[in-house]
């Protein structure tokens, strides 16, 4: 974690290592067993496009991310009072100022990405400054700086690169051809399986794995968060309030307009999701419920009185 003022959380650290530890073994052994079963010949390029993968995905997150939300960086003349309230928070987390973005959409939401400190940027919708008064959305900046600090958006943005490629594999050994038709796994013979079932087989196998950590991994780092921005703000009603905020009018957002957002679920304050129930495996988020405790516990703790 970057030395800042936010919370230290020792059980997002070991998750995140945890998880990182498990999905680059799980990358490797991919890559390792479609060298095996492809000619040799080909294992140069097959480790190379992985390691291209990853690369990609750590280099370009904060651009793929905006680009994915139709966000634009916005400078301090444009967006004066944003600018103004990152700047505080900023100071009082004793941390570089991230870049400022906004994403012309009605979804109110807000989210954080970037390879470092240095290269992060924080969105905000226009859908989000429409709804939320100052201390709501003093809080939600806090929670995705707490985001930047922690680094945990650059961990999942790296640890999703298995994920992605186990897909991509996944979608061409449907169609078999991409990986030699009917060939058999050893020579021509009857017996070998085609390379196509035993890639989609592995890919699947990666892919379910790399989804649920990188869920469970999720639903931790916005506890974290909004425990760290509730902390420094020292005004956890506020975000609580911005929560329920948020998560009511997403209801009301058009499933057709939620589903093109979908994909940036994992990294939004709160998920695009319209009438699911979140207490499951696969869920992004904890569920409000679970985020609104929380949040009261470290209210009832910053107004006891000290020992």
């Amino acid at each position: 974690m970057a030395r800042t003022r936010f919370a230290g959380d020792a059980g997002l650290s070991t998750r995140m290592t945890l998880v990182m530890f498990l999905l680059g073994a799980l990358f490797v052994g991919l890559i390792a067993i479609l060298i095996a079963i492809f000619p040799i010949q080909y294992a140069p390029f097959i480790g190379l496009i992985g390691l291209g993968v990853a690369w990609w995905q750590w280099y370009q997150s904060d651009t793929v991310a905006m680009k994915a939300m139709r966000a634009r960086e916005v400078s301090r003349e444009e967006a004066p009072e944003l600018h103004g309230m990152m700047e505080r928070l900023c100071v009082l987390a004793d941390m570089p100022k991230p870049r400022v973005g906004i994403a012309d959409t009605d979804l109110p939401n807000a989210f954080a990405t970037g390879r470092s400190p240095d290269r992060s940027v924080v969105v905000v919708t226009t859908g989000i400054l429409r709804r939320l008064d100052a201390e709501e959305l003093e809080g939600v900046l806090a929670h995705e700086l707490s985001h930047v600090a922690h680094r945990d958006v650059l961990v999942m943005t790296v640890a999703s690169s298995a994920g992605i490629i186990a897909s991509m594999l996944t979608r061409g050994a449907q169609y078999g051809a991409w990986f030699g038709g009917g060939d058999r796994r050893r020579g021509n013979d009857n017996n070998g399986l085609p390379i196509w079932l035993i890639v989609l087989v592995v890919s699947l196998v990666v892919y379910a794995v790399s989804f649920i950590l990188l869920r469970l991994l999720s639903r931790y780092r916005e506890l974290s968060a909004d425990r760290a921005g509730a902390q420094l703000t020292m005004k956890p009603r506020a975000l609580a309030s911005a929560l329920q905020k948020i998560t009511g009018e997403i209801n009301q957002i058009p499933t057709a307009d939620l589903r093109q957002t979908q994909a940036m679920n994992a990294f939004f304050i709160a998920p695009a999701i319209n009438g699911v129930s979140l207490r499951t495996l696969t869920s992004t988020h904890p569920s409000l419920e679970q985020r609104l405790e929380q949040l009261a516990r470290i209210e009832a703790e910053l107004g006891r009185p000290a020992d």
